[in-house]
């Protein structure tokens, strides 16, 4: 499987991105999907993920800000960011976990988020 993360970019304190993330090769063994992101100096935290059913979960920093969504017909995960703040600044990254158990995790590149005051 891999996972292809795009959308980032530069956008002003209170502005909106939409990131995507697109999966190829045995998609079909994807189970749970989720972003993370890392800020400079900082460990890799999760920010959203979404089962394969579309059950959600946030971060608290992020909720009522973001929202996470799939489409399991085209293989897709989507991350809508609103009011975007300073602290949002982060390379953001998409998993995925298998169906065929825990020891298997799928990362995409990460893409760059930066968000000025």
């Amino acid at each position: 499987v891999q996972l292809q993360a795009s959308g980032g970019g530069l956008v002003q304190a209170g502005g909106s991105l939409r990131l995507s993330c697109a999966a190829s090769g045995r998609s079909f063994v994807i189970d749970r999907m989720a972003w993370h992101r890392q800020a400079p100096g900082k460990q890799r935290e999760l920010v959203a993920s979404i089962s394969r059913g579309g059950i959600t979960s946030y971060a608290d920093s992020v909720k009522g800000r973001f929202t996470v969504s799939r489409d399991n017909a085209h293989n897709a995960m989507y991350l809508q960011m609103n009011n975007l703040k300073p602290e949002d600044t982060a390379v953001y990254y998409c998993l995925a976990d298998s169906l065929l158990g825990p020891e298997y995790k799928y990362w995409g590149q990460g893409t760059l988020v930066t968000v000025s005051s």
